[in-house]
């Protein structure tokens, strides 16, 4: 049976700290909806009502577009290993871009100012409800590693390369909506 919570538990976030991956979902009301695997352990509670992520350029950017559109921003966690589990963070969201000082100031208290290759925004989700349910049909996986082609194709690039790569495949969604990505990020 599911239940609600204003805000993340003590419990709750052992779990997520436990996680290797999670998924992310947007969308506007005249848009498709987005569903994203994220891993690499970018995640970060930032408190008992905000969380947020370290996103590294990919081959769109349909999060940023959705929450610079919309806002609505739900994340999922479901455990793969041990006890079932799926939480879930509702919430409203917004990128803080590479390069700006929320920015900045996110990978200093949070990510020990490492910034990855290829990193090209923070996400940031302002949590109004977390919802736990069952996870009885979640099957078992054994975790076995991170996969590391997407830092060795940000890594094998200049940083000229990936802002003219983001300016080309991360400036628009699916749908032709602006994901307010700074030109020259």
């Amino acid at each position: 049976m599911a239940k609600q919570f204003p805000a993340l538990t003590d419990q709750h976030t052992a779990f997520i700290a436990k996680q290797h991956m999670f998924f992310v979902a947007t969308a506007t009301a005249d848009s498709r909806v987005n569903l994203s695997p994220k891993g690499l352990g970018g995640f970060r509670v930032l408190g008992p009502n905000q969380c947020a992520y370290l996103d590294l350029t990919g081959s769109g950017n349909e999060t940023a577009a959705h929450l610079h559109n919309d806002g609505r921003i739900t994340i999922m966690f479901c455990a793969f290993e041990g006890a079932p589990l799926i939480l879930r963070l509702y919430g409203r969201g917004r990128s803080a871009f590479r390069g700006d000082e929320t920015y900045a100031a996110l990978l200093k208290a949070h990510f020990a100012d490492q910034e990855p290759a290829g990193a090209r925004q923070i996400v940031i989700q302002d949590i109004d409800l977390v919802q736990t349910s069952c996870g009885f049909g979640v099957p078992r996986f054994e975790y076995e590693g991170e996969r590391s082609s997407l830092l060795r194709w940000a890594e094998s690039k200049t940083l000229d390369e990936l802002r003219a790569y983001r300016a080309d495949q991360n400036s628009l969604s699916l749908d032709g909506a602006p994901t307010g990505l700074p030109s020259g990020t």
